[in-house]
């Protein structure tokens, strides 16, 4: 038995044992933290230390006699290689968003037991769901106790990193005319109070950035607005004194991070409270005083900083531009050294095309960790080369990069996939199926206000014509120099909800895929951009969007299948490819403007 392995069953034993001592039957450790966050400080990487499992989404439960890791399609291969050995089992999950998870708690527990959870990190929907499945069957959900804190000796503390401001010029609204539009909503629906965990909220509505979690540049806070000020509930010594009387002139004062809840707690008697159950964990809901009255909807400043400004949206073309320029750059180098016959590898992608990033004005970090996937490892969606588990690149085959950078004036977020050697009819026809999805998206007009997932299937429709598939979501929304993953839109197979609505500014990935285990994986995503279109009918019939691309980089034809295309979908291409030329030559010299006017060269009709 490997170290790792023996770890993982000496922390298992660990859990069982408190789960005896504390006369509770099951621990539940989802993928989250006190503010329901996608990538998480170590203080709350329990799933993964638990487990062992390393992907960025899963769910562990834990009874006295079995541990299950939920997981969806995304994880399945990497899950079944981290978890070999270790006595826990997968449970393949359809989606991200399945609930299988609570069903099988409800079969596995009995009446008069208990299922442990910690409350800090259980999103509210999510352990109201829980609650009434365990209810039903007479089991008991505590959510007191953090078992985790018992037996997680040496768990990392709360990250110390320095809040700073972000601003003008990319910080294109002042943080007073913000809560002033918060506000504004705050009173239409009638409430003195609005509660915000969600970091990237705050970090938005306060134009503050921080470096607490990997990849995205927020910090850890809770935001407690009244109507005339606000108190933001943050680490000690994480706002230096200059910041903090910034935030006291637009009326923000300081206070610990431990003491959030107690604010909740001591809300006035007429206080009506606004908070949105989809970004508060069960823990902090349940804080507030039963005599409190709370409306439950989504945060205001989640829409409205979902719809750039006309200057966010020129910075983020700016950003554009640079990502663009260092993707040449890349390209360049990395064709150049496989010509050469150069060892190439998985690892060398990542540290190259990070190092190009790092070379751009505005460049603060990367957005996620890149994904450098040949053939086999281009199937697994999430799949992250590392030195113990990494691929050669080198014979015949479809290389997929998935990448993105976090710029002062944006983030970024863009795939592609580059023949290496000699590619097959068959990866041909797989990745002009997929070209033809993105393209078909790219093109769509569609009235304002459309529900995201409406559209998914455009982009699956030539896949779905050739019986394929895929299990990801078609597009999601990204944020201004935030998080790239952000709502409220998505565009997938998710169920339609109002808050999904497709409204100017937002801005969305493209990203249609197909992956066939064990051989290749394609994706082909750009970001894109929801502007105002004019048509033939001038808006007799309601205003109509349409998708600006904003990213910059060519997609390569030489896997194209060109009888596939359309003569649209050609002529799109060509477009396409005219406007990364136009825009990013200007830009480039020597090797890279080279690759750039190869790589954009007009396919024939």
């Amino acid at each position: 038995m490997d170290t790792r392995i023996h770890q993982i069953k000496s922390r298992l034993s660990l859990v069982r044992e408190a789960l005896v001592r504390h006369g509770a039957h099951a621990l539940l450790v989802p993928s989250a933290d006190p503010h329901l966050s996608e990538y998480l400080p170590e203080r709350w990487q329990g799933r993964v230390w638990l487990s062992g499992f390393t992907g960025s989404m899963a769910t562990l439960a834990v009874t006295r006699t079995e541990a299950v890791l939920f997981a969806d399609s995304r994880y399945w291969e990497q899950a079944e290689r981290e978890l070999a050995g270790s006595g826990i089992s997968l449970f393949k999950m359809p989606t991200g968003a399945a609930a299988h998870h609570i069903e099988w708690l409800a079969q596995q527990l009995q009446s008069g037991q208990s299922l442990c959870v910690d409350g800090q990190v259980l999103g509210l929907a999510h352990g109201r769901q829980l609650r009434t499945a365990l209810q039903a069957k007479g089991v008991q959900l505590r959510t007191d106790l953090d078992l985790l804190a018992e037996v997680w000796e040496g768990r990392p503390g709360l990250p110390e990193a320095r809040v700073y401001e972000h601003l003008p010029p990319h910080a294109a609204v002042s943080r007073a005319d913000k809560l002033a539009g918060v506000r504004a909503a705050m009173q239409a629906l009638g409430a003195s109070h609005h509660f915000i965990s969600s970091v990237d909220d705050i970090a938005w509505l306060l134009n503050l950035r921080g470096s607490d979690v990997d990849y995205n540049p927020v910090f850890l806070a809770h935001l407690l607005l009244s109507p005339e000020g606000g108190q933001l509930f943050v680490g000690a010594g994480k706002v230096d004194d200059a910041l903090a009387a910034r935030l006291a002139a637009d009326g923000i004062a300081l206070a610990p991070y431990p003491t959030a809840a107690d604010a909740l707690r001591a809300l006035p008697a007429s206080a009506v409270l606004l908070l949105d159950p989809r970004r508060c964990t069960l823990g902090l809901r349940e804080a507030v005083p039963a005599t409190t009255k709370v409306i439950e909807q989504i945060n205001p400043s989640t829409l409205a900083k979902s719809r750039k400004t006309a200057l966010e949206a020129a910075k983020v073309r700016e950003a554009m531009v640079q990502d663009g320029v260092a993707m040449c750059e890349f390209y360049a180098e990395f064709e150049a050294a496989l010509a050469a016959g150069q060892p190439i590898d998985e690892l060398w992608i990542d540290t190259r095309l990070s190092a190009a990033r790092a070379r751009r004005p505005g460049f603060v970090g990367l957005s996620f960790s890149t994904i450098a996937g040949f053939n086999a490892n281009g199937a697994l969606p999430h799949y992250r080369a590392t030195p113990e588990h990494f691929s050669k690149i080198e014979g015949n085959g479809l290389l997929l990069i998935d990448s993105g950078g976090q710029y002062l004036g944006g983030t970024t977020d863009i795939t592609r996939v580059w023949p290496i050697g000699s590619v097959t009819p068959a990866q041909q026809r797989d990745y002009t199926l997929v070209l033809k999805g993105t393209i078909g998206l790219s093109r769509t007009v569609y009235p304002r206000g459309t529900l995201g997932p409406m559209l998914d299937a455009i982009a699956r429709a030539p896949l779905w014509a050739a019986g394929l598939d895929f299990g990801h979501g078609t597009g999601h929304g990204v944020g201004y120099f935030l998080a790239v993953h952000e709502g409220p839109q998505s565009i997938s197979k998710a169920v339609p909800e109002a808050h999904m609505a497709m409204e100017p500014g937002m801005i969305t990935s493209i990203e249609p895929g197909l992956y066939r285990p064990g051989q290749w994986g394609v994706r082909i995503e750009n970001l894109v951009l929801n502007v105002l279109q004019d048509t033939p009918e001038h808006g007799a019939f309601g205003e109509m969007l349409a998708f600006e691309t904003l990213t910059l980089c060519p997609i390569d034809t030489r896997c194209i299948a060109p009888e596939l295309l359309t003569l649209e979908e050609r002529d799109w291409l060509n477009s396409y490819h005219a406007t990364v030329r136009e825009r990013l030559a200007p830009h480039l010299s020597g090797a890279a403007l080279d690759w750039l006017q190869t790589r954009t060269a007009a396919l024939q009709r």
